[in-house]
């Protein structure tokens, strides 16, 4: 395959390294997404560690116990990203129910290690998140306007606006805000 000009290894990497980062986010062992996808656990080993290069027919087998198109896992490992989004091209995401809003300011890219989030929630709002989806992730959130209270790994932090929290997110964590006021924050993702 090495002598093929269409061959990328680094693309491959990448593929393997998505992969592994997909499967470990969902807290899912090899065997258990095997199950799920209907791949050898073999197989899927070789692909993580880009042993093998999958094929379309594993891909989608994969994508679809992941819940995405092809065109998002490739999306997901392009080396490329544009340097400027502006605010039209920024996604924003909302979920009416708990009273939040989120923009993705600098969207995710393979090449870059962070991303920033412009969030906002209503007041009296209350999101608990049981799990991080990935161990350890590195946060850093500066408060805009309002008030908030995040619980972190037990602990219960207060802030203004002005304020910043850093953290490394192991655990479960819950973010409020008092009943007479919303937050507006923006929140760095490493």
């Amino acid at each position: 395959m090495e002598n093929n000009p269409e061959f990328d290894h680094g693309l491959d990497m990448r593929i393997a390294s998505r992969l592994k980062g997909l499967r470990q986010e969902r807290g899912w062992s090899l065997d258990e997404l095997a199950g799920r996808a209907g791949v050898s656990r073999a197989t899927l080993s070789r692909l993580e560690n880009a042993e093998v290069s999958p094929t379309a027919s594993v891909l989608g087998r994969l994508c679809a116990a992941y819940g995405l198109t092809m065109s998002r896992l490739m999306l997901m490992v392009e080396d490329d990203f544009a340097p400027l989004v502006p605010e039209s091209a920024q996604p924003v995401w909302v979920d009416a129910s708990a009273g939040f809003r989120r923009r993705s300011v600098s969207p995710p890219a393979a090449a870059l290690a962070g991303e920033v989030l412009a969030c906002e929630l209503d007041a009296g709002a209350r999101i608990e998140y049981p799990q991080p989806p990935r161990p350890n992730l590195e946060h850093h959130l500066l408060m805009l306007e309002g008030a908030l209270h995040i619980t972190v790994d037990g602990r219960r932090h207060g802030l203004r606006p002005g304020d910043c929290l850093r953290y490394q997110l192991a655990g479960a964590s819950l973010f409020e805000t008092p009943r007479d006021s919303g937050a507006r924050y923006l929140l760095f993702i490493v």
